[in-house]
């Protein structure tokens, strides 16, 4: 506190008004009753709104979170919902550092009131850079939107219920789901953004940039290269890395992707009421019945270290049944 100011304080207090309890009263009814109407509108319009809550949760099969059943879902790669028409260029790298964004999450958030977006995705990708970060968020406090370098991209994407990579109907919700079309091929590293770019030579890795190339061929497509020259078969592993592979998991050889969780989707007013009934329940939504949860712990741990490779934990939601 300025000690230089406080004579100005002083004078500020003399010269402050006291009213009644009953005078503030006064006040709030006159605004009371020109504003009732406009408070039961709000209250209205607030009723209508629904809250839905979204928790991580280990998935129980891995084909769950494959694109042709919808997902939403953190770490890992992404399950494009349009798998031919991916971001491309500038789209897909850090606009400070240009490194390629790894992704974070996708949300499927459907709007069936309209035909064009019956099916609807949105994917969220963030640099890992810390840096990048810190910097994007400078810029944006400066709210200069002639000149944005962002580190974190979000993008939407949909499709009408009838289209060329997903049957019309409902997918039955087992492994026997298949999409229509094996979609564009993916990079051979991350498995993340369209792989237009080859291995000069076996001809049959795909990358996406040349950074994923090089990292790559130092951990262990050198070997593996050389493999795939002399092999006949070399022709046809494109298919398997870039066509119909990818109606299964796509083989990603990074080993910095984020562990991989099933997003699950809960209405705020049905979570409340499971949580009342709970004698163990605490304020923190990340706090088990019985115990802290082991996450909390572990993404603090993700985040120690030097401060340019800090990474991002996902925290499980907490078991409903203790443990």
């Amino acid at each position: 506190m300025d000690v230089d100011g406080k004579g100005d304080s002083m004078d500020e207090l003399k010269i402050l008004r006291i009213t009644t309890l009953d005078d503030d009263d006064e006040d709030i009814a006159v605004d009371e009753d020109n504003n009732e109407d406009d408070d039961e509108d709000e209250e209205e319009e607030e009723e209508e709104e629904a809250v839905i809550l979204g928790f991580v949760e280990k998935p129980e099969h891995s084909w769950s979170l494959l694109r042709q059943q919808f997902p939403s879902k953190a770490g890992g790669v992404p399950a494009w919902l349009d798998p031919d028409n991916l971001p491309s260029g500038m789209s897909c790298v850090c606009d400070i550092c240009g490194e390629p964004l790894q992704f974070l999450l996708q949300v499927y958030a459907p709007l069936v009131e309209k035909d064009s977006t019956f099916h609807r995705t949105l994917f969220v990708f963030m640099c890992l850079s810390m840096k990048c970060l810190l910097r994007d968020q400078h810029e944006q406090w400066k709210c200069h939107p002639e000149k944005q370098s962002r580190s974190v991209k979000v993008f939407r994407c949909q499709l009408p219920r009838t289209n060329p990579y997903y049957s019309s109907k409902p997918p039955e919700g087992n492994a026997a789901d298949k999409p229509l079309t094996p979609g564009a091929p993916l990079c051979n590293w991350c498995g993340t953004w369209k792989g237009d770019k080859f291995c000069s030579s076996c001809k049959v890795a795909r990358y996406c940039s040349q950074k994923h190339q090089v990292m790559h061929w130092r951990l262990g497509h050198k070997l593996e290269c050389q493999e795939l020259s002399l092999s006949p078969q070399s022709s046809d592993s494109s298919v398997c890395h870039g066509g119909i592979g990818q109606i299964k998991a796509p083989k990603v050889a990074s080993k910095s992707l984020w562990q991989e969780y099933e997003m699950k989707n809960e209405h705020e007013s049905e979570y409340d009421t499971e949580m009342s009934g709970d004698e163990g329940h605490t304020d923190n939504s990340f706090i088990t019945r019985n115990r802290v949860d082991d996450g909390l712990k572990s993404l603090m741990d993700n985040f120690e270290g030097d401060g340019d490779k800090k990474e991002l934990g996902f925290l499980p939601r907490a078991d409903s049944q203790g443990s």
